[in-house]
């Protein structure tokens, strides 16, 4: 059985849209987390904007590393009702979202969810998340969207922690048993 992974930037007070704020506290541990879990992946799962977002970006960069050419040359399964054709590595998983990443995960496959909150919304009530890795920056940017909006309970696990030196909580959860 293949996992689900969520890892998001978010600020002290709960918000991940538009993480510019992340810039000036991104370090190499932080790069490392990043590199670290994108490597650990076999697939990307992504909502439409994120995914939007990454297809704008990514085909141009490179680095000495590969992770831009992980990041450009990996599957990716994108949640939408508005596409209709992928691009990019791009398949659109549209109708029963919850359905069909099931089925992703009975593949053995690793999908790593990078943003995407309504996505990550609709699976954690559907219980399809494993593990959440979040980055909390020390940050307080008062409004925004958040990560966690429904009011559905998911009572969790820290299995893991880490502050960078920049002061970046990344912490791990998973969902408590």
């Amino acid at each position: 059985m293949g996992t689900v992974f969520a890892v998001e930037y978010l600020t002290l007070d709960g918000v991940m849209e538009e993480p510019r704020w992340s810039g000036p506290y991104f370090n190499h541990e932080v790069q490392q987390f990043q590199y670290d879990n994108l490597f650990e992946s076999d697939a990307l799962l992504l909502g439409r904007v994120t995914y939007e977002g990454f297809k704008a970006a990514w085909p141009t960069m490179s680095d000495e590393k590969g992770f831009a050419d992980r990041m450009n040359g990996m599957p990716k399964y994108v949640a939408s009702t508005t596409l209709t054709e992928g691009e990019w590595n791009a398949t659109i998983v549209d109708g029963d979202v919850p359905t069909a990443v099931a089925k992703l995960k009975e593949s053995d496959q690793n999908l790593m969810i990078d943003g995407s909150a309504q996505l990550v919304e609709t699976l954690r009530t559907h219980g399809l998340i494993d593990e959440y890795r979040l980055m909390i920056y020390p940050i307080i940017v008062g409004s925004g969207r958040r990560l966690f909006t429904e009011n559905h309970t998911s009572p969790l696990k820290l299995t893991k922690t880490q502050i960078s030196d920049s002061g970046v909580a990344i912490l791990t959860y998973r969902p408590a048993e």
